[in-house]
């Protein structure tokens, strides 16, 4: 790549390094796009700088430098020993491995300018053409709205997250509920851990959870009347998620849509709303969506942790219970159990015929 960017006229060779030169680029190319960068203002600013520094200006940049024979790393090259520049490192590993051209790069905030920028120059510079078709810049993380930093004891591993193994963890979270929180916010915005936040996008992703498992245990009988305005809902349900995920991966609405879905799957589990309302390529169209962005999209699968056989029993004997209270007329034990389930995230919901059915909030 060296050797193309040098033939192009894109780079010059001094004292067994080789530079790139950002002015003779922005001869025919354009340099900044990609982080907005006044390109020609820094380039004003600079001046032409004495034997001290090889550079013409100190914007450019090293695609190969020398090195001393003590160091460690180094490569025969038509310009000496040496290695190769940080920025043409990435060019050169991309281009080997994904190709010319390729769809998606990523990286932080941090790297837009000038590495990615500089990515983008050498590839137009040895190829003629811009390397990547759309680039992905996640935005940095904090803890309790303080940069993570080893100095200040706030940094913590995945892996210590799951166990809850950190003095800043109030106890472990779920692999699960660790991407449900990071999904939560879009990648180009800034990400806060706290307890907080991770304990509230623990109950999210078990209510999206257990409607996950309730839509794969529903299945289509035989229409009834059809309600014009609920399949409408369901189609617009459907269409949103593909809307929204085609928007620059926008994973926080597209969850703000999935919790409207599953919302409607607890109106089906209870019977609140017959599954026959509708017509089977509407349901099925809306069941298959709910799972694949759920688990295809999104990587949110069933908590295996979880034992749901157990946890249904459990809660239809507490059910049975308030179901006795009620027929008793003992309102006071009544209300305690659905005010004490309800304390722990288990809603209630009164169907037809007396029945009582529950969600996960």
């Amino acid at each position: 790549m060296v050797k193309k960017i040098l033939s192009n006229g894109f780079a010059y060779e001094k004292n067994g390094s080789v530079y790139f030169d950002v002015r003779k680029f922005m001869e025919k190319h354009k340099y900044g796009e990609l982080s907005g960068r006044n390109i020609d203002d820094l380039l004003e600013g600079t001046r032409d700088l004495d034997g001290q520094d090889e550079k013409k200006n100190s914007i450019d940049f090293a695609i190969w430098k020398a090195v001393t024979p003590s160091h460690i790393q180094r490569w025969p090259s038509p310009w000496g020993e040496g290695i190769p520049g940080w920025h043409l490192e990435c060019s050169a590993m991309g281009t080997k491995y994904l190709g010319k051209e390729f769809d998606i790069h990523g990286g932080g905030m941090d790297l837009k300018f000038p590495h990615h920028e500089c990515e983008i120059a050498q590839n137009v510079g040895a190829y003629g053409h811009a390397p990547v078709r759309y680039w992905m810049h996640s935005n940095m993380l904090t803890v309790n709205g303080e940069k993570m930093s080893k100095s200040k004891g706030n940094s913590f591993l995945p892996r210590e997250l799951f166990a809850g193994g950190h003095p800043l963890l109030e106890k472990a979270y779920s692999p699960m509920s660790v991407r449900f929180f990071m999904l939560q916010s879009h990648y180009s915005s800034t990400l806060d851990f706290s307890n907080e936040a991770l304990g509230a996008a623990e109950k999210g992703y078990r209510k999206l959870g257990a409607a996950l498992t309730a839509i794969k245990g529903l299945s289509y009988t035989s229409e009834a009347n059809a309600n014009a305005e609920l399949v409408s809902d369901l189609n617009r349900l459907v269409e949103e998620c593909y809307k929204n995920m085609s928007d620059d991966f926008n994973t926080a609405k597209t969850l703000a849509v999935l919790f409207e879905m599953s919302a409607r799957i607890n109106d089906f589990k209870s019977g609140n709303v017959v599954i026959a309302s509708v017509d089977a390529t509407t349901f099925e169209k809306f069941k298959s969506t709910y799972i694949t962005f759920m688990e295809d999209v999104l990587g949110l699968m069933e908590d295996k942790s979880i034992n749901n056989d157990l946890l249904d029993g459990t809660i239809n004997v507490l059910v049975e219970l308030r179901k006795k209270a009620r027929t008793d007329r003992n309102y006071a034990l009544s209300d305690k159990i659905r005010d004490d389930l309800q304390a722990i995230g288990v809603q209630l919901k009164d169907g037809k015929n007396g029945e009582i059915n529950y969600t996960i909030e």
